[in-house]
């Protein structure tokens, strides 16, 4: 019971969220339809179907598209995703039962007339194009279709608008009103952009309805590009795969096992739930998922420390929220870098490795911190040896070790996470108790897994789908080289230095993605800030991987960002903080995140931190960011641990330094690094005072043993 109310909390604050609970011949239709859809993805990894992959991707939308309005009800009341999801944590009670917090369950009722009716059209919309049956001068199978690109037949321009109109309504369904809005914005742009002055930067030649429908519908960057290829390839076996690994037990033992592993530390309870969100982040690649999931279990561990709902819920989302960030399942914007850039899976999770690393580093001395400047109390964790779990369960590390495995010896990715996902079935027989038993992959429990799995994917689906319709209306306008002008002259108007012009266009960059993620979820964050804000990037030489996930960090920090913050609304739920104060203590403990991406872009030397340009540029990068995020940890916690406290002079002189060390060149650095000495020594110089004035008086016993 309590496992069903985690995963409703987590629904509510998912950029793509789980609606209706099916029963009867509609969740039989669902079940039956999510296997067809599981089994023909794993069958594509072995045997491709021999019409090509488009003709895949055909099939995959007509499998998923109709299950969205079965799933997901319509909901016309609810025009703001923020407002709902602040009603929803506010109405949040404080009733606990072992620090679980009840929730409303999720909406039961079953699919409308409408519903039925918006299935049947998706079915033929997204069908029709494969179909062997003439109808007018339209139809007639696969090839005749494809033969018709530039030229559809009325038959053709009618469907394409339904299913355009479909997959509008299906991420209204899923994410909100934003998503549609800007679609149809690019909708928009693209039929009237001819009306604008031609002096314009962003004006074009302009496109009639029939050119636009047969871009998303009958060409390969609308609905069936890169994106859904990534959903229908990647995306959906990687949540069969994180489904199984649920099942399996193995999140359960990431958190015990976190535990163990602090369970006589001081700081025991905020440590715990970092190394509790970085393990259940390797699987999960959803922030607010993962928040819910450690706040369940930790938080009671955290109020019993005496944090205050609000520090602790921002902790809680920070470290939820690196799941996105964290091999090997980031989100789902990284396979479509790959796809875009052309690269394997292996080389994204190698480029996301030492920012990951920086990541939790600052979470963690940030809890450090905290415990010495607010003198939280030990909690005993009643666990066994960390040394015994793995030996009991150890196993659960095998699936993820073997994807990197599989990656490394040349094995595709998706033949790769089907692998690890025979082997976590395997190796599900392993528990040997009766207790454990519950967690053995029987046939009944798979088929539950892959129908959790599909069902997971529907909104992703949607989402990447519709971003044909924003990467096709830039492909045909030129949008995205004229907006990387636009965002460039901004910088130039500045300043005509290079370097200066880069930093600049870096900046506006990271305000914009930060605003579009306000908006958007993830996905579709990174689709429209690539094509916007890529090119941009590159066009001032920055290397293609930097920008990249420059554009991904962004992306994923809008989970992070007030004033949405979805995974801090989530901690909120859980921890019953006010909202604001946690969203504002999520940011101080991302704030690394914030700052280590620029170094990314401004500087040859940042590609150190993607693992990019040898073992001495990689140490050097690694090391000098790893200061400035210790740096700006005591800035902003005002604490130099073994120390003392850290006065409103030497936090200021510790934010300088933090900044200018990440310019990761000879000279900022030295300066950065004399800032930072300065600033630690004017703590020892307070702290010499404070003992000074305090000399003959008890001292704090929670200082002194700290």
């Amino acid at each position: 019971m309590a496992e069903r109310a985690t995963r409703d909390l987590a629904a509510q604050f998912e950029d793509e969220k789980p609606g209706r609970v099916l029963s009867g011949p509609a969740g039989l239709l669902l079940t039956i339809a999510a296997l067809a859809v599981g089994a023909l993805a794993l069958w594509q990894v072995f045997r491709p179907l021999s019409q090509g992959s488009k003709y895949y991707l055909i099939i995959f939308l007509a499998g998923v598209l109709p299950l969205v309005f079965l799933a997901y009800p319509a909901d016309l009341r609810l025009p703001a995703r923020l407002r709902s999801r602040r009603r929803r944590a506010n109405r949040a009670e404080a009733t606990e039962s072992d620090g679980d917090r009840r929730t409303p369950a999720l909406a039961s009722s079953g699919p409308t007339v409408a519903d039925w009716a918006l299935v049947v059209l998706a079915v033929a919309a997204c069908l029709y194009p494969v179909l062997p049956i003439r109808i007018g001068s339209g139809g007639g199978g696969y090839n005749a279709f494809l033969d018709r690109q530039g030229l559809l037949a009325p038959t053709d321009l009618v469907l394409g608008t339904v299913l355009l109109l479909l997959l509008l309504e299906a991420c209204r369904r899923t994410t909100g009103w934003i998503l549609p809005a800007v679609c149809l914005l690019f909708l928009g742009y693209g039929y009237y952009g001819g009306l604008l002055p031609q002096s314009w930067p962003v004006a074009h030649a302009g496109l009639d309805f029939s050119q636009l429908v047969d871009a998303f519908y009958n060409s390969d960057s609308g609905f069936y590009g890169t994106p859904l290829d990534v959903a229908a390839s990647y995306i959906v076996l990687f949540t069969i795969y994180g489904a199984v690994l649920e099942l399996s037990g193995a999140g359960r033992f990431f958190v015990e096992l976190s535990a163990a592993a602090f369970r006589r530390s001081r700081t025991a309870a905020g440590r715990t739930a970092v190394a509790s969100g970085f393990l259940l982040g390797t699987v999960s690649g959803s922030g607010a998922a993962t928040t819910v999931s450690i706040g369940a279990v930790t938080w009671p561990l955290l109020r019993r420390a005496g944090y205050p709902p609000e520090r602790a819920g921002g902790m809680l989302a920070a470290a939820g929220v690196g799941a996105i960030l964290s091999p090997p399942t980031l989100g789902a914007a990284a396979f479509i870098i790959a796809e875009y850039l052309g690269v394997s899976y292996l080389q994204v999770l190698g480029w996301a490795t030492v920012p990951t690393v920086l990541y939790y580093l600052g979470i963690l001395l940030a809890v450090e911190i905290d415990a010495r400047r607010s003198g939280v109390r030990t909690v005993v964790i009643d666990v066994g040896s960390p040394w015994r779990l793995l030996a009991r369960f150890g196993y659960h590390f095998a699936s993820l070790i073997a994807i990197i495995v599989f990656l490394a010896v040349g094995v595709s990715a998706t033949r790769a996470v089907v692998f690890a996902i025979v082997l976590t079935v395997a190796l599900s027989f392993l528990a040997p108790r009766n207790q454990d038993r519950a967690h053995r992959l029987t046939p009944g429990r798979l088929v539950t897994a892959l129908v959790t799995g599909v069902r997971g994917v529907l909104a992703v689906t949607a989402v990447c789908a519709a971003a044909g319709i924003i990467t096709a209306t830039t492909t045909k306008t030129g949008l995205g080289p004229q907006a990387a002008a636009l965002l460039i002259g901004g910088a130039q108007a500045a300043t005509s230095d290079p370097t200066l012009v880069l930093v600049l266009t870096a900046l506006l960059a990271a305000v914009a993605l930060s605003l579009l993620g306000l908006a958007v979820p993830v996905t579709a964050s990174f689709v429209i800030g690539w094509v916007i804000v890529g090119p941009a990037l590159l066009d001032l030489g920055v290397a293609a991987p930097a920008a990249a996930m420059f554009v991904f960090y962004f992306a994923v920090l809008s989970e992070v960002s007030p004033p949405t913050a979805l995974a801090a609304v989530a901690a909120a739920a859980v921890t019953g903080g006010r909202l604001v104060p946690t969203m504002w203590q999520t940011l101080r403990y991302a704030l690394p995140a914030y700052l280590t991406p620029i170094a990314f872009v401004i500087t040859p030397a940042g590609l150190g931190l993607l693992g990019i340009g040898g073992v001495q540029r990689i140490a050097f990068a690694a090391g000098v960011t790893a200061l400035s995020v210790a740096v700006l940890a005591v800035a902003a916690g005002g604490w130099l641990p073994g120390v003392g406290r850290a006065g409103a002079p030497e936090r200021v002189l510790g934010a300088l330094a933090g900044v200018t060390v990440l310019w990761l060149e000879p000279v900022p650095v030295t300066v950065g690094v004399a800032l930072a000495v300065v600033a630690a020594a004017g703590v020892f110089v307070r702290r010499g005072s404070a003992d000074r004035s305090s000399s003959g008086s008890p001292a704090n016993p929670v200082e002194e043993q700290l």
